[in-house]
């Protein structure tokens, strides 16, 4: 789901502050690219702030709680690692790796297809049920923290309208525990 955005921020960063115009593009002071700036930035900063909080309290990185969650929410606990791949937008091998200390931690356990040696699922443990659950209690009320003490309830629907209407933002899986 997490994508190298420094890079992105930066750009954007740049490009807002730029007057630069051309004849083939509009001048970079426009509302697309400062509303866009302005979303890389803000979640950058949620997405550290999050993580860092998650890690502090539970030992979980935003990855960590995201693939928990999303075992979570499948039929079984149990997901294909291709499956994982698409639902949080990292590589194969980054699945691997964010599987392999999840599964270290007793969280996650690795079951082989019966059908097919070569697809292997990661399996929500009991242990990794209960530290979802933990963790989702404060991870929760953290994001509610979050937006309630910069929107009203009428300002939170709104955005999320729009928001919804971004591409691949629409549905999903929600943040919410299983």
């Amino acid at each position: 789901m997490w994508v190298n955005l420094s890079a992105q921020v930066k750009v954007a960063e740049l490009l807002a502050e730029s007057t630069i115009t051309s004849t083939r593009t509009p001048s970079v002071q426009t509302p697309a690219l400062e509303t866009w700036s302005r979303l890389l930035r803000g979640h950058a900063e949620l997405v550290r702030d999050l993580s860092a909080e998650l890690t502090r309290e539970h030992g979980l990185t935003i990855n960590d709680y995201e693939a928990l969650l999303l075992l979570g929410h499948a039929d079984g606990g149990c997901l294909s690692r291709t499956e994982l791949v698409g639902g949080l937008k990292l590589t194969a091998s980054g699945v691997t790796r964010l599987l392999e200390g999840l599964e270290a931690e007793g969280f996650v356990a690795r079951a082989a297809c019966a059908s097919d040696g070569r697809v292997a699922y990661a399996v929500l443990t009991d242990a990794g049920r209960i530290k979802l659950e933990e963790s989702s209690r404060s991870h929760l009320a953290a994001i509610a923290d979050l937006f309630e003490e910069r929107y009203t309830q009428a300002e939170l629907e709104t955005l999320a309208a729009l928001l919804g209407r971004l591409p691949g933002a629409a549905g999903g899986t929600s943040c919410g525990a299983p």
